[in-house]
């Protein structure tokens, strides 16, 4: 009896520590670095074509806040901004209209594009530092690179 009591306590004992020992999180981030958010997109092409911008120091460029579900940015000219949805298991994402503020510059019409590619993305991918904005199975609407 003693030897069977031995053993149920070195079992449960077994049993308790293994509990006890951390697991890596189903939801944890990827080593491929999917994630999106929080992050600053620099925008380097347009419909293929790399930009070409009177002003380089004004790129364009977004991030996304998941607290707030609103991305944020400048269009080179603008600042930019709105809510959005996001299935980041699927890539998907869905800018919707926001506000725009309306000053003019020599690179408005990069702007027009850069703001036009947001709102038609449906769905996006991410190769390292490079993310790409899609609509369907069209070719890329828009490239950027982490700032």
């Amino acid at each position: 009896m003693k030897k069977l009591i031995t053993y149920f306590c070195a079992l449960l004992f077994t049993v308790f520590a293994a509990s006890c020992m951390s697991k890596p999180s189903a939801t944890a981030p990827s080593e491929n670095n999917s994630d999106i958010t929080g992050k600053t997109w620099q925008l380097t092409e347009l419909n293929g074509k790399p930009i070409q911008l009177k002003n380089p120091k004004a790129v364009p460029h977004f991030m996304l806040n998941t607290s707030t579900m609103r991305y944020e940015g400048h269009g080179g000219c603008n600042g930019v901004g709105g809510t959005f949805e996001i299935k980041p298991e699927v890539m998907r994402i869905k800018f919707n209209q926001g506000m725009s503020t309306m000053i003019a510059c020599d690179d408005l019409e990069t702007e027009r594009a850069f703001t036009q590619a947001l709102l038609s993305a449906d769905n996006y991918s991410v190769n390292g530092n490079t993310l790409t904005l899609n609509k369907a199975r069209m070719a890329p609407l828009a490239k950027f690179t982490l700032k």
